[in-house]
């Protein structure tokens, strides 16, 4: 589907459907082709990305803060 700017900005959530769908949606000033609409590819989350890369065992925010962390926390110095 080619579509002008201006037909482009009243009708954008519906490109963006179309396009969504598998439908070629071109953007043109006049005659000229400027923009064609393509989704975007879909990116999966890896879980345990920098797993190899960490050295040192995690912190353990479960355990108690020593006192000096906790006066910095409190406002003290």
């Amino acid at each position: 589907m080619k579509v002008t700017v201006h037909a482009a900005k009243t009708h954008l959530s519906k490109l963006i459907e179309a396009a969504l769908a598998g439908e070629e949606v071109v953007i043109a000033k006049g005659e000229k082709p400027v923009v064609k609409l393509v989704p975007v590819e879909k990116q999966g989350f890896k879980f345990g990305l920098l797993a190899d890369k960490l050295t040192d065992p995690p912190p353990d925010f479960l355990e108690p803060m020593s006192e000096d962390e906790l006066a910095l926390w409190e406002g003290g110095e």
